[in-house]
């Protein structure tokens, strides 16, 4: 597999002068809480992916809010590794020849790498869209993580999309299984819906891929497996397939099932999970108490969120035959909120 080229784009978010100045003035020369002091920030994201892009975005504007009412520079390296792990690892290296104060890890990937690289300097380390950060051995409870990494989950409530599944298809007998044995958010999710529908008396059908050409092969195989629905957990080796295989299982009359509402924006028919614009703002806000209130990630509790608003294509909807207004009606009461989207490569696309 050719790798990709690292682009490598540093951000340099600043303090107001403006601020400085006025609160200067009202202390007769005291200095700004900040002290205009630059705090260097290493971010490395897993994989292409809108969900995961949206994290940055908002991580990257909620730092430079902070910075300008606090008085500080968060100078911001920024990197996609594209799911390569030499890549990743010559990043993390870079991060830690630059002597960055902290580094954000996006996924799970990235942050296992990052804990493993920081296990003996004890570098702080912020994750985000860690699914399971327990069972990943990033920290030791979500409560006390115990060491150098704290952050933000996206765990998915595996048992909630089940009981959509079946609420609009209470005659379903064959679910088929879709993910990356490879990445580890996919484990707990995958184990818990196989013991869901196993005591259902379902009849389960796993098929996996690490590519898109397997992940495209693995969908073909499910389709001839005859399967009612598909789930897919928050996995990134399926998202970023997505756009290949939606149509298809759309054309077979298939219903996706996945644990993010940015798989539905690239044409699975339900994404269910978090927000990942408000999973950046979180993770903003905590680098935030680390750097600047001395706060330690071995007392700061991995933030978790409601995992319980449902993300409808309605294109996708249309295709499969269904009627929004009715799924939405099936839906509404088994969570939090029920939103249409249409197909998009970006979430900003849908604005233009």
């Amino acid at each position: 597999m050719k790798k990709q080229s690292i682009v490598k784009k540093v951000l340099s978010l600043t303090a107001a002068a403006a601020l400085a100045l006025s609160l200067t003035a009202c202390t007769g020369g005291g200095k700004t809480a900040g002290d205009g002091k630059t705090y260097k920030i290493g971010i490395c994201n897993y994989v292409n992916d809108a969900s995961l892009n949206q994290i940055n975005e908002n991580l990257q504007a909620r730092l430079k809010a902070i910075g300008e009412e606090k008085g500080v520079t968060f100078e911001i390296s920024y990197e996609n590794c594209n799911a390569d792990d030499a890549v990743m690892e010559q990043i993390i290296q870079n991060f830690l020849a630059d002597k960055v104060d902290l580094m954000v890890g996006i996924a799970t990937p990235v942050a296992m790498k990052m804990q493993a690289a920081t296990e003996e300097s004890q570098l702080p380390v912020v994750f985000s869209a860690v699914s399971d950060p327990v069972g990943a051995q990033l920290v030791d409870s979500l409560d006390a993580p115990g060491h150098n990494l704290t952050g933000t989950s996206d765990y998915l409530d595996t048992n909630a999309i089940m009981d959509l599944i079946f609420a609009a298809d209470p005659d379903a007998t064959k679910i088929g299984l879709l993910y990356d044995l490879g990445q580890d958010s996919s484990a707990t999710p995958i184990a818990h819906a196989k013991e869901y529908l196993k005591s259902k008396g379902i009849t389960v059908i796993e098929r996996t891929g690490t590519t898109t050409d397997e992940v495209m092969l693995a969908t073909d195989a499910l389709i001839n497996d005859g399967v009612d629905a598909i789930f897919t957990p928050t996995d990134n080796t399926i998202m970023t397939a997505e756009l290949s295989i939606y149509e298809t299982l759309a054309n077979a009359g298939i219903p996706h099932y996945t644990g993010a509402d940015s798989f539905a924006l690239n044409g699975a028919f339900l994404g269910y999970g978090v927000d990942y614009a408000n999973l950046g703002v979180e993770t903003a806000d905590m680098i935030g108490e680390i750097l600047l209130n001395n706060v330690s990630p071995a007392s700061l509790a991995v933030k978790t969120f409601d995992n319980g608003t449902a993300t409808v294509n309605t294109e996708t909807c249309e295709a499969l035959g269904l009627d929004y207004a009715a799924i939405e009606s099936t839906f509404a009461p088994l969570c939090t909120k029920v939103q249409p989207i249409t197909t998009a490569n970006e979430f900003s696309d849908l604005a233009q």
